[in-house]
């Protein structure tokens, strides 16, 4: 018979999010930023979460990044007045871009001169300067100009010499740091973004454009960060919660993990090597994270018990399908007699950013108390 908790009251799956340990976390990376002298304007596509940007805010955040335009507009009606968009500005919503950025300061990124052309004209019609930051690519290779190319400088002479236009500096997103596989390629990661960017900057600087903002981060390279001379802000998002990813590739540890899935067996056959829960895909992702190549890692672990503090070492969530979620071990012994019909377990996910847009509110716990309940704006 599975024993009683504070828990049980919950319809699962459902997401838990671990109060002692977000206010850990957030405290950690205000405390980081103040060190290396910079700014943090966290990216808030983590937890899309009111009450999370909120907590960040207390703690000397300076503005929030977000990844789409409902996301910009649910801050700003909560009372966040500077915002950056951090995807390049999409040309068919300039008109709601025009309208936020009457409400509050409102940056967003161009690395097209079509974007930028299409920036003047909807700021000289509307009579609102719009704030951009030219986007660098330094590593990734998603999006972003080349800091080495002509064209680079090109357009950031032209983003600066807009009349239309405030200029805001420059850009980049480390996102090749989650491919890192120890921690010694994770700090060269580090020092490679903030490279990148101060000399770009400089050559900018050189050329007669004024820069004022230097802008990067992402969670694995700020936790590796040592020195960030000549950035001013930072911009991570996925610390606030952690995750498996994190935790595998050695940029937390368990303990600074805060989301988690909470999950009801709901089958296992006598002599079976799985059970199967009720969170599938739809609760925890489909994502296995850049570090696992050979697809091993599954779709996260489970934690020992329902307090959520340590990482089961053999079982873990083998396949998903939309509803259901394949837990297995290393052999049947693994999962008989443990997961038996109707036991409660919490998942570590993979990817927390993702598994949270998957939910409509976060049960807020401390341990396995309940003290509130959040809403997650994942509105689209």
């Amino acid at each position: 018979m599975p024993r009683r908790s504070a828990l049980d009251p919950i319809p699962t799956p459902a997401v838990l999010l671990d109060l002692d340990v977000v206010e850990r976390n957030v405290a950690a990376m205000a405390a980081k930023a103040r060190a290396l002298g910079v700014a943090l304007r966290p990216h808030a596509k983590t937890h899309k979460c009111v009450e999370v940007a909120r907590l960040q805010r207390g703690a000397g955040a300076r503005g929030l990044t977000v990844a789409t335009l409902p996301e910009a507009r649910t801050f700003a009606d909560a009372g966040f007045d500077d915002i950056t968009w951090a995807v390049p500005v999409v040309p068919g919503r300039l008109a709601e871009v025009v309208e936020l950025a009457r409400r509050i300061t409102l940056r967003v990124l161009v690395e097209s001169e079509e974007a930028a052309a299409g920036l003047t004209q909807a700021a000289r019609e509307s009579r609102v300067p719009l704030h951009v930051w030219l986007e660098v690519d330094s590593g990734q290779h998603r999006t972003g100009v080349d800091p080495l190319s002509p064209f680079a400088l090109d357009l950031a002479r032209r983003l600066a010499g807009d009349p239309h236009l405030r200029f805001d500096g420059i850009l980049t997103h480390a996102g090749h740091g989650y491919g890192a596989r120890d921690r010694a390629a994770l700090v060269r990661a580090a020092a490679e973004e903030r490279d990148v960017m101060v000399a770009f900057a400089s050559r900018l600087r050189g050329a007669g454009v004024r820069v004022d903002g230097v802008s990067i981060g992402s969670t694995p390279t700020m936790a590796a960060a040592e020195d960030l001379t000549g950035i001013t802000e930072i911009r991570p998002g996925n610390y606030v919660f952690n995750d498996f990813v994190q935790l595998a590739d050695g940029v937390c540890a368990a303990p600074a993990c805060a989301l988690s899935v909470l999950a009801t067996v709901i089958s296992h056959q006598p002599g079976a090597d799985h059970a199967v829960v009720d969170a599938g895909a739809l609760a925890l992702s489909k994502d296995l994270g850049p570090g696992d190549p050979a697809r091993q890692r599954g779709y996260g672990p489970l934690l020992v018990g329902l307090a959520g503090q340590e990482v089961d070492p053999v079982l873990r969530i083998r396949s998903v399908t939309q509803e259901h979620g394949v837990v297995a071990g290393a052999a049947p012994a693994d999962v008989e007699g443990r997961l038996a019909v109707g036991e409660r377990v919490r998942i570590l996910a993979n990817h927390s950013c993702l598994t949270a847009a998957m939910h409509d509110t976060y049960v807020v716990v401390r341990g396995e108390e309940i003290v509130g309940r959040w809403v997650i704006h994942r509105d689209r």
